[in-house]
């Protein structure tokens, strides 16, 4: 009994020391080393920031009932790109795509470098007239106080649409010409499926055979305190994102008079499948986790990395963990949320018919066809009919080994040192999808510090961005211009 008891303990041991041998080996420092800090470019700040406010205080909004489109906010923005950035228009060549969307071409000396592609969107989603009292400033106001810049669009997405037409305006200023073609594609429907803005531009780019080497859109940001165990802020560039579909589920029944009701209305019918589908999750997926953590796990705390470099014997527990928060589960799984329902008009009607809208965001891996597939066999009732609409297939996953990725890594740290760089996944959509058939190489980033109390800005109430952080932006954007063209 002593010799098992004896052989117990050195397993244990072993199996302790073997665990923190790989807490402290397993992550290596990946982050580029900076050689040579970029020499920043000197920008007119009050100058610049009249230009954004002047952009933000036009009300470009996307709404998902499209009568209510206002072209007068979208031909006004138009003219205010024309009379902000006059170099801009004198230079490059414009083609306006679908009447809205933009896109800007200035063409390269190199005719065997594929030209890049810089993305953003002018349309912002509207103000929920619920809370607009709750606004401490108007929110198509663009004021700049105390050092920040309020409005609608100050982070989604003006910021990027503004801040690329500024570093391309001082490039030309410079009389830069550059070897590698530079395109400048602004949607003007992104928040409403971009359906007639970048998949126009995506077709009409088609149509002319142009490729590129890589696509830069919205998407990652600099992240402070919002990834488990890391002190320092963290800049996420999207190597993918989600796809999306919403399964209308629909039951039909005979009507009536509530007072003789059937064992089960057509709104029962429909509760049970509900339960169902909230009751079968999608399984998870812990790849896209683990590759961020691939690159900053060597900066995490013990707490954290001890169980991430020993997923072998922790996977179970850092899931369960995981998955008990919204953010954090919907980055390792195909997400559920019944978002819709509708049954009887009238409390002693019976519904003749009765309907739910669930809504998924798909985690690359699985398609529409298999979370349809999941969905009825989980609900497991012909009676309910499952019918999926406004779809878009989850993105392929780019590389982290290419030109694109390792411009926009080095340029960010390159700015700022202090940043640690990972790929990541993006969870919501982006025009970005679009583009795939143009390029392998699609990336998601823009240069702006978001917080856990920040990103509840986002599409929310009081949007603002620190005057600190749009004029980093810009020189980010000049920078990345700027290399890309020197091929």
């Amino acid at each position: 009994m002593k010799k098992i008891i004896i052989a117990f303990a050195v397993v244990i041991l072993v199996l302790i020391g073997l665990l923190f041998y790989r807490a402290n080996s397993f992550y290596s420092d990946q982050q580029y080393v900076v050689e040579s800090p970029i020499t920043t470019v000197n920008i007119d700040t009050q100058a610049a920031l009249e230009r954004f406010s002047q952009a933000i205080q036009i009300p470009t909004i996307s709404y998902d009932d499209r009568s209510q489109f206002d072209q007068k906010a979208f031909l006004a923005f138009q003219q205010y790109m024309k009379t902000s950035f006059p170099l801009v228009h004198q230079k490059t060549s414009l083609d306006v795509i679908n009447g809205y969307s933009l896109l800007y071409h200035l063409k390269g000396s190199d005719s065997t470098l594929k030209p890049a592609l810089f993305m953003g969107h002018m349309d912002v989603v509207p103000v929920d007239e619920a809370t607009a009292e709750q606004w401490q400033q108007p929110p198509f106001s663009g004021k700049v106080i105390d050092g920040v810049i309020w409005g609608r669009g100050t982070i989604d997405d003006k910021i990027s649409v503004v801040a690329l037409m500024e570093s391309m305006e001082m490039l030309l200023a410079q009389n830069i010409q550059p070897k590698r073609s530079i395109y400048f594609a602004f949607g003007h429907d992104e928040e409403a499926g971009g359906k007639d803005g970048a998949k126009q531009i995506a077709a009409f780019l088609a149509k002319k055979n142009i490729t590129f080497e890589f696509v830069l859109d919205e998407g990652g940001v600099v992240t402070q305190d919002m990834l488990p165990g890391v002190a320092e802020p963290v800049a996420v560039i999207g190597i993918a994102e989600k796809g999306f579909v919403n399964l209308r589920l629909t039951v039909n029944a005979p009507g009536g008079h509530s007072s003789q009701p059937p064992a089960h209305t057509a709104a029962g019918i429909l509760a049970q499948a509900i339960v169902k589908v909230e009751a079968n999750p999608f399984t998870t997926d812990m790849r896209f986790i683990q590759n961020t953590f691939k690159h900053i796990g060597f900066a995490t705390d013990l707490a954290t990395r001890l169980p991430m470099s020993n997923l072998w014997l922790f996977s179970p527990a850092v899931e369960s963990m995981m998955l008990k928060s919204p953010s954090s589960a919907a980055s390792i799984r195909t997400s559920t949320a019944v978002t819709m329902l509708k049954g009887s008009s009238k409390s002693n009607i019976l519904p003749t018919q009765a309907e739910a809208v669930v809504n998924f965001r798909i985690l690359p891996g699985d398609t529409i066809q298999s979370v349809t597939q999941h969905i009825t066999k989980a609900i497991g009732n012909p009676n309910v009919k499952i019918e999926a609409f406004m779809t878009n297939e989850a993105s392929p996953v780019s590389s982290t080994e290419t030109y694109g990725y390792q411009l926009i890594e080095q340029t960010i740290r390159r700015l700022d040192q202090n940043l640690l760089v990972a790929p990541y996944l993006v969870q919501g959509g982006t025009d970005a999808s679009n583009f795939y058939g143009l390029s392998d190489n699609v990336y998601r980033f823009m240069m702006v510090r978001l917080n856990p109390q920040t990103m509840k800005r986002f599409h929310g109430v009081n949007e603002q961005i620190a005057v600190e952080d749009y004029m980093q932006a810009i020189q980010f954007y000049y920078a990345m211009v700027k290399q890309a063209g020197e091929g």
